[in-house]
C-alpha cells in the first residue's frame, strides 16, 4: 500500500506484487497530483520527493517519467520536472475525448452486462446516493468520500463493456478530469440535485436503454463541465 503524505511526513513507497519499486513511485505521485496534494504547476524538486516519499533519486526519476508520457507531468530545459498546469481552454478538448470514451463503453456494458454488472451498479449507486445526499447539506469543498464513490459508480456503470483498451484510456481521462474539479471551487453545491441525475442514469441502465443513459450521461457531463468554466480559474491554468 501508498500512503502518499507531504513534507515532514514522510511515507514509504511500498510496491504490491508484481510492481517496481518506479511504478509504486509513479502511483503514489499520481495519487497526490489527482488529489491535488501536488498542485498545478508546482516544481517536483527530487530532494523534496525524496523526503516526501521516503524513495531513491532513481525510482523518482523513472516515475516521473511515466508521469510525463501520461501528461500529469511535464519537464522544462534545465529547470526539470513540475506538475502539468491546468488549462481551462484544454479541458474543453478533454471533456469530449473522455465524453466520447464513456459513451462507447456504455453502450457495450449495457449491451453485456450480465446479473453481475446489474449488482455492481446498484452497489456503487446505493453508497453514491448516500454520498449526494450528504452532499446537498453541506457548503463547503467536496470531500474525498463524494469523489470515490463518484467513481466507482462510474466505473461500475462501463465495468461490463469488455474491452480493456477501452477502459485503459477511459482511466486516464478521468484521472485528468479529476484534477480539474479538485482544483476549482465547485459551483453545482446547491444548484443541481446529483442525486437526481445518478439515480435516472442508474434507472436507465438498468432498463437496458442505453440510449436514454447516454444522453443523461453527456448531459452530466456537460453540466459539470459548464460548472467549472464558471469556477474562479486555478492558480496557473493559462487564462
Amino acid at each position: 500500500n501508498i500512503q502518499a503524505g507531504s513534507v515532514g511526513a514522510p511515507s514509504d513507497v511500498l510496491p504490491e506484487q508484481g510492481e517496481t519499486l518506479a511504478q509504486a513511485a509513479c502511483r503514489a505521485l499520481r495519487i497526490d497530483i489527482i488529489s491535488g496534494e501536488r498542485r498545478p504547476g508546482e516544481r517536483l524538486r527530487m530532494e523534496r520527493l525524496k523526503a516526501i516519499y521516503n524513495t531513491g533519486p532513481t525510482p523518482l526519476r523513472e516515475a516521473l517519467q511515466m508521469l510525463v508520457a501520461e501528461g500529469l507531468v511535464r519537464t522544462e530545459e534545465n529547470r526539470g520536472f513540475m506538475v502539468a498546469p491546468l488549462n481551462f481552454y484544454e479541458f474543453e478538448d478533454l471533456n469530449v475525448a473522455r465524453t466520447a470514451i464513456e459513451v462507447a463503453a456504455l453502450r457495450l456494458s449495457i449491451e453485456q452486462g450480465d446479473s453481475t454488472w446489474e449488482a455492481g451498479v446498484v452497489a456503487a449507486s446505493y453508497l453514491l446516493e448516500k454520498q449526494d445526499t450528504a452532499l446537498l447539506e453541506m457548503n463547503a469543498e467536496v470531500p474525498a468520500s463524494w469523489e470515490f464513490a463518484n467513481a466507482n459508480f462510474h466505473s461500475a456503470l462501463v465495468a461490463a463493456c469488455g474491452s480493456q483498451w477501452l477502459l485503459r484510456v477511459r482511466a486516464g481521462l478521468q484521472d485528468q478530469c479529476a484534477r480539474y474539479r479538485r482544483a476549482s471551487v465547485y459551483q453545482r453545491i446547491g444548484q443541481r440535485d446529483l442525486r437526481d441525475e445518478h439515480r435516472a442514469i442508474t434507472e436507465s441502465a438498468l432498463a437496458r436503454d442505453a440510449d436514454s443513459a447516454v444522453a443523461l450521461i453527456e448531459q452530466h457531463f456537460a453540466m459539470t463541465a459548464q460548472s467549472l468554466y464558471d469556477a474562479p480559474r486555478a492558480e496557473g491554468d493559462g487564462s
